[in-house]
């Protein structure tokens, strides 16, 4: 699996679908690997040139020590942009990723075509909260954090009901280096991209889920109304949206970047 360096960090990433095709690249959410995308990859691939990358910390990418920063969360995609020749892309995110898309539309808006921002929000959670969750991983391990991230990423229905995806996630999860999750709560806890909503000029798809208690439909919302090209979709799905209601987000997806 070809690598890039950014920063302190090594990024595995990938890349598949026709080279003279539009391209996508996919971030994926705090804990979770570059194979959150499975469900859209196959569907992608023979429209777009896809490429997909394990944040630093996560999956393949190596975890250099922490505290890490939203701007080098987005200097990263940047980065893989660059190994993979794509000059400008469309950018699709959830949650953390979703965040680090908004801040690619902000402050690299030459790079960014269209942009999906998933189950996210320009402001997720309090300091206070992801300090405690620091704390937790930091004292506990990675293991003290596993159940509690699988009921906010899938309601109870999905996890009764398609239990081998449920734990194929828990093991994903586990799989999570301290210091790279650690590492990326702190980008949570510090970014904030609220008073740059406006500037953001791309069109922009918002991807909520009804039950999602860790990005509530409002920040979404909330999005969509500070964007000026916000477009806004509901699913009916916890946190991550794009496994929990695979269809309809992927021709959500589909459809918003193909207008």
């Amino acid at each position: 699996m070809p690598s890039v360096t950014s920063g302190a960090a090594s990024l595995e990433y990938e890349a598949a679908g026709p080279v003279d095709a539009p391209a996508c690249l996919l971030l994926h959410s705090l804990g979770t690997t570059r194979e959150l995308w499975e469900p859209q990859w196959s569907v992608l691939v023979k429209r777009y040139r896809v490429m997909r990358y394990d944040v630093r910390g996560h999956g393949g990418s190596q975890p250099p020590v922490g505290p890490y920063t939203l701007e080098q969360l987005g200097r990263d995609a940047l980065a893989v942009l660059d190994a993979a020749g794509a000059e400008q892309a469309h950018v699709c995110g959830v949650s953390l990723g979703g965040l680090t898309a908004q801040w690619l539309g902000r402050h690299a808006p030459d790079r960014v075509d269209r942009l999906v921002a998933a189950n996210t929000g320009a402001r997720l959670g309090s300091a206070e909260g992801w300090s405690a969750r620091i704390a937790e991983v930091r004292e506990g391990g990675i293991e003290a954090v596993v159940e509690g991230g699988l009921t906010r990423w899938f309601t109870p229905r999905f996890r009764t009901t398609d239990p081998e995806t449920t734990e194929r996630f828990r093991q994903m999860l586990r799989r999570c280096s301290v210091e790279g999750y650690a590492g990326a709560c702190a980008v949570l806890r510090d970014g904030d991209l609220r008073p740059e909503l406006g500037q953001i000029s791309a069109q922009t798809l918002v991807v909520t889920g009804t039950h999602d208690a860790a990005t509530p439909p409002a920040l979404g919302e909330a999005i969509a109304d500070g964007v000026p090209n916000g477009h806004l979709v509901e699913l009916d799905a916890a946190h991550l949206s794009n496994v929990e209601q695979a269809s309809a987000f992927t021709g959500a997806v589909e459809r918003f970047l193909s207008q």
